[in-house]
């Protein structure tokens, strides 16, 4: 989840940090006691080491490339979401959030010290070649993804298009790696996919972008014109985005002034974001649908509408992803990226590590050896979490990430099978169907009680 900082944000620039690394304090109220006493003389190492690798080293050095090192190290101690983003880097984050950039269309993140594949992003090389939810990088272009980050990660699969990159894969289930050659396209994201099935508005939201919101309720405002009598908004596989987009959804379903999320700094601030008056869904029945890709953004929104009781929340455990990655430029067009914050649903839920919890828990059914699928698997009611017992993810430490609930129970992400135009399959589709099925039956109750 990403935000830009509120208000000023204080920016070591690069000519403070060589001044700082040769040994001189800058700036007024900095005194050598206490905590600026050990960092002074941390940096007093560091610049030890900065000098003797420059006069020593058997090749020539650049000190940019050095101190860039030195950042990125520093930044895998905390958590693998935090991130030095070069020049290049950071423009590139900014032209994404805007919903096209270059490479092959997957979205990443840390499970079990790994790299794993949150989601393939639809209609892109990756999904095309049957990457899937849950699978782990373990090689790009024969290079160990172990020590990598995650920003050095995209960094190696982004590229101009027409070229190709390796991927090698590991599957659960799978005992030997599978390689995928891939293609690398310009990735345009359509954020909103929106169609009435049995007179129900159905909405995918594939990420959240800047214009995720606006787009959004252009398709609520079609659905109004053509009197649906409820709403599905499918969450599946959707990595996340920007905190911003998270909170112009969810306020498209919930009354003026209604909170949204918050997030707690270490310090225990509190910053929050309520709906304004937009609720143009009124009170019509709603169902969301969640599974282990849907991450961030996603259980912002899904967290809310549960907690309001606006909406029945229907499928597997979410993600688990709960903290809050600020955007921080710095002088030379460089950027950071990182973790300020948790972010907390109305009732006050962590969900770090935990997910979001179905109110009813319908699974898709996995393939069988053969190719076929199994049979449907039963679903049941699930038990919502005591609001007021969860646990907090564990710290970040020595750059490890925490497991997602899913990975920790055994769980293999199973995508929802789609038609020939890349929409989830109604026929094929379990979570669907139950979605379907019960504002259908909301429906007749209505009617009965009317009668």
């Amino acid at each position: 989840m990403e935000q830009q900082p509120r208000g000023k944000s204080w920016v070591i620039g690069p000519m403070m940090v060589v001044a700082v690394l040769c040994g001189v304090l800058i700036g007024k109220g900095w005194e050598r006691t206490g905590h600026a006493t050990e960092t002074y003389e941390e940096l007093k190492t560091f610049s030890e080491v900065l000098n003797q690798v420059q006069r020593h080293y058997v090749d020539e050095t650049k000190t940019k490339e050095l101190v860039q090192g030195a950042i990125r190290g520093m930044l895998s101690t905390l958590d693998p979401h935090s991130a030095y983003m070069t020049p290049e880097m950071y423009k590139e984050m900014q032209v994404e959030t805007k919903g096209e950039f270059g490479g092959v269309g997957i979205q990443i993140g840390v499970k079990e010290n790994r790299l794993a594949v949150i989601a393939p992003i639809e209609g892109t090389p990756a999904q095309r070649a049957g990457i899937k939810a849950g699978d782990f990088i373990v090689k790009v272009n024969d290079e160990t993804t172990k020590d990598l980050t995650l920003m050095d990660a995209v960094q190696k699969m982004r590229g101009p298009k027409g070229t190709k990159v390796n991927l090698t894969i590991q599957r659960d289930g799978t005992p030997d790696p599978l390689l995928f050659t891939l293609m690398r396209d310009t990735i345009k994201i359509e954020s909103v996919k929106s169609k009435i099935i049995d007179n129900l508005g159905y909405v995918r939201l594939t990420q959240f972008q800047e214009a995720t919101g606006r787009d959004l309720a252009k398709a609520i405002k079609q659905f109004r014109e053509q009197k649906v009598q409820g709403a599905i908004l499918d969450l599946r596989n959707n990595p996340g985005g920007l905190l911003t987009a998270a909170v112009d959804v969810s306020e498209q379903f919930l009354p003026n002034g209604k909170l949204v999320v918050f997030t707690k700094n270490r310090e225990g601030k509190k910053d929050e974001w309520l709906a304004k008056s937009k609720d143009q869904m009124d009170e019509l029945p709603m169902i969301i649908l969640v599974n282990e890709g849907s991450a961030s953004a996603s259980e912002i929104v899904a967290g809310a509408l549960q907690d309001w009781g606006r909406a029945v929340i229907v499928g597997t455990t979410s993600f688990g992803k709960g903290s809050v990655q600020t955007i921080l430029p710095l002088g030379d067009g460089s950027g950071l990226r990182l973790t300020t914050a948790k972010y907390y649903t109305p009732k006050g839920r962590s969900i770090q590590s935990t997910g979001i919890t179905p109110d009813i828990v319908v699974k898709i059914p996995a393939p069988a050896k053969d190719g076929k699928p199994v049979e449907k698997e039963a679903e049941t009611k699930a038990q919502k979490p005591d609001q007021g017992k969860e646990k907090d993810a564990a710290p970040h430490t020595n750059g490890k990430a925490p497991e997602d609930a899913a990975t920790k129970n055994g769980a293999t992400p199973q995508a929802p099978p789609l038609d020939s135009a890349g929409d989830p399959a109604v026929e094929q589709d379990a979570q669907l169907q139950k979605a379907v099925e019960l504002l259908k039956t909301w429906k007749i109750f209505k009617e009965m009680k009317v009668s």
